[in-house]
């Protein structure tokens, strides 16, 4: 299994006229081939900028001002927009949060699909339009043929998540983004989708990265996880890493408000306090220890150490390494970490 993504020290902002946010802060993670990585927080944490900045599609005033974005091996970050279209659809696709709005309305559905395989590829209209059926009843669509001359408005949800499946896989990539894929289908269709994801993963080896607000959606299908906050990913690790051994509070704070069906007694959900960071001011310590209940002054003061735990397991807390705190820290902030 070799590597396939490398992200390295990545800063990303967005000078707005009202200032600097600093949407990714000293981001690094990496997919290998056939991998399912899974990249979950709440809203704003940096998730969706993350993918858009792997294929390239963020937009100004944003703009990745350190770090790199490799993908087999080369940086393409730096590539012209021309290399990075053909890079983009054929080697790496992604699908987008809602569907709806990601289809073009005034075309139907055939002719989307044929478009990208015209686009990446050298077939024919008719070969595109035979590929295109092929993908839809590989994604599950009944009556693939109705369905090539209907318009997005005409499908369900389901169906349109299905739709976007199939052009994503169009040109079999390498690498598959999926920004929130079953955020706006009912319970029932999520798990249908997810299990469509799974299955064509196997199938076609490919590397998958899920972004969701929804530990229970990586659960079921990631080999890592990577829990993002404030533009950083404040802990990383396999699935049993993080559901069963989590080191940070706010990967703490996730998995309290996640209702569990075995639980002997009724038990209730505790969601995180307060909001999130605001991006324009970052703190100076762990941007989480606002809203954090076991804070201490040196969170609030200085940014917590990485603790590396054996087999990737890793976390950047103060809590987590009592050691690294009293070798970092004057005597009366030691007393209050006691």
């Amino acid at each position: 299994m070799g590597l396939l993504l490398e992200i390295k020290n990545e800063h990303l902002s967005f000078f707005t006229p009202v200032g600097e946010v600093k949407a990714l802060n000293d981001v690094s993670f990496t997919v290998d081939d056939g991998e399912v990585l899974g990249i979950v927080g709440e809203s704003g944490s940096g998730k969706s900028v993350t993918a858009y900045s792997i294929i390239g599609l963020v937009q100004s005033p944003g703009k990745i001002i350190g770090g790199s974005v490799s993908f087999e091996g080369r940086e393409i970050h730096k590539l012209p927009e021309k290399e990075m279209r053909k890079l983009r659809g054929n080697e790496i696709s992604m699908i987008f949060q809602d569907p709806m709005t990601s289809l073009n309305p005034v075309y139907t559905i055939g002719n989307q699909i044929r478009e990208v395989i015209m686009l990446h590829t050298k077939k024919t209209k008719s070969e595109a339009n035979e590929r295109a059926l092929e993908l839809l009843r590989e994604v599950g669509i009944n009556e693939p043929k109705k369905r090539m001359k209907q318009y997005p408005h005409e499908l369900s949800g389901g169906m349109r998540q299905r739709v976007m499946i199939a052009i994503a896989l169009a040109c079999e990539p390498k690498l598959l983004i999926a920004d929130e894929p079953t955020t706006a289908l009912d319970v029932t269709i999520q798990a249908q989708i997810l299990e469509l994801m799974a299955e064509l993963q196997k199938k076609r080896g490919m590397s998958i990265i899920i972004i969701t607000h929804d530990l229970g959606v990586v659960a079921s299908m990631c080999k890592k996880i990577a829990v993002m906050y404030a533009g950083q990913i404040v802990e990383f690790g396999t699935v049993g890493d993080i559901f069963y051994e989590p080191m940070h509070e706010y990967t703490k704070g996730l998995l309290n408000s996640i209702p569990r069906l075995n639980e002997k007694s009724h038990k209730r959900l505790v969601p995180i306090p307060g909001v999130p960071v605001d991006m324009l001011n970052l703190p100076a310590g762990c941007p989480f220890a606002p809203r954090c209940d076991n804070c201490m002054k040196v969170c609030l003061d200085r940014i917590p150490p990485v603790l590396h735990r054996p087999g990737g397991h890793y976390a950047s807390c103060w809590l987590v390494n009592k050691k690294a705190q009293l070798d970092t820290i004057d005597g009366e902030e030691a007393d209050a970490l006691v």
